[in-house]
């Protein structure tokens, strides 16, 4: 077998947050990493980031006869509007968290959620911010 499409991966996490948030009441407005935004300081949105860890043998084997895994981490930032409180942010929190605890989707295996943890408001204070982290797992066969 080849090597796995990192893009694959990584479109299987967005396409889980983009039609939770895109298309289910509220709409959230959800940016990927390189992707141009000019946020609402009315209106709440989330910042997405997909990164690729440590990868490991996960069983002995030559270049095509073995088993890797690689390890990663999904950061999710939650902007909502100042003045509207914490709650705003646990409410899409839990949303995020429901998406991807403890599930495999398309061969990606995700840990249980960190967060929503508070940051405080953002440098422009337009905003109140809160993360979630996810870890997940994909196995490769070579």
């Amino acid at each position: 077998m080849a090597a796995t499409d990192l893009n694959a991966v990584r479109a299987t996490i967005e396409t889980r947050l983009k039609n939770e948030l895109g298309t289910n009441a509220p709409i959230v407005p959800v940016v990927f990493e390189n992707v141009p935004y000019t946020p609402s300081a009315e209106k709440s949105w989330v910042y997405c980031v997909t990164s690729f860890g440590t990868s490991q043998y996960a069983t002995l084997g030559g270049v095509t006869d073995s088993t890797g895994k690689i390890t990663g981490v999904i950061t999710i930032n939650i902007f909502t509007p100042q003045g509207q409180g914490i709650g705003a942010g646990l409410i899409i929190g839990k949303r995020i968290r429901d998406l991807y605890n403890r599930i495999i989707v398309s061969g990606v295996s995700f840990d249980s959620p960190i967060g929503p943890e508070s940051l405080g408001f953002t440098e422009s204070e337009a905003h109140f911010q809160s993360q979630i982290r996810v870890t997940f797992d994909v196995y490769e066969d070579l």
